[in-house]
């Protein structure tokens, strides 16, 4: 099944679904908060960006419930609180919300409602289905462009591992670290190549002068992992089943 069917946080609103799940998602958004306010200022200062008189912002990865519309309206309090310093009328804003087709966009709709309530700035809202790897708009079409912890997800898994048949994490501890540099330096590769792409596409269809904030949880190369990583053995063995299954690949025991 191609991956872009498969891949989504749980739906609906119900206690596992990832709306009722997310907090910790949620506080990574609002540490984006004063970039975003500084990014709104300076395409809102650019006469020649907002020579049309409107502004269009894009969400990129939204998912779904309350995380959804987060970011989208951090711009749009900055937006208002910029011109209404300047004692100016706000342009009218388009605020577009991006994710995976399979993502639960009848939630996502429901949470753009309040956006088109508000009287300044005029907001036009809709939702633009596919994968951030892709071209989704017109070259120079946005203005802003947000995203939170997106980019951990890549566009495929990677080529080599695949061919040989070797998974991204097996439960054999001495197996593992045998591996780990084949296995990192593979994903390494593949990062590269994605991110390298994810910023071609963008810088196609942000306006000139146009704004980019995006958060990505990472270390430094040279950061040795801690002992607390290991709390994540757990999740990576949930993780290494799901991949398995996907890929078709046998798990070492």
């Amino acid at each position: 099944m191609d991956p872009k069917q498969m891949v989504h946080m749980n739906q609906g609103q119900e206690e596992t679904s990832y709306a009722r799940n997310s907090s910790i998602q949620n506080a990574a958004q609002n540490r984006m908060k004063p970039l975003i306010e500084a990014a709104i200022v300076d395409v809102c200062s650019n006469t020649s960006t907002l020579s049309c008189g409107k502004v269009v912002i894009m969400d990129l990865g939204c998912s779904s419930g309350p995380n959804a519309v987060a970011l989208v309206s951090i711009t749009l309090e900055a937006t208002h609180s910029h011109f209404l310093q300047l004692q100016q009328p706000p342009p009218e804003v388009c605020v577009l919300l991006n994710d995976l087709p399979y993502n639960d966009f009848n939630v996502v709709v429901k949470s753009l409602v309040p956006l088109r309530k508000m009287n300044e700035p005029v907001v036009v809202t809709g939702v633009v289905p596919g994968s951030f790897y892709e071209r989704l708009f017109p070259g120079g079409s946005l203005h802003l462009i947000c995203s939170s912890n997106i980019l951990n997800w890549l566009s495929k898994a990677p080529r080599d591992l695949m061919m040989n048949q070797i998974p991204a994490y097996d439960i054999d501890e001495h197996v593992r670290r045998e591996r780990l540099t084949v296995v990192a330096g593979a994903y390494a590769r593949q990062f590269r190549k994605d991110f390298t792409l994810f910023l071609e596409l963008r810088a196609k269809e942000l306006v000139p002068k146009g704004r980019m904030v995006v958060s990505l949880a990472g270390r430094r190369s040279d950061e040795l992992i801690n002992e607390s990583s290991h709390v994540w053995g757990t999740v990576a063995q949930i993780l290494a089943i799901m991949a398995s299954e996907y890929m078709g690949l046998p798990l070492k025991s």
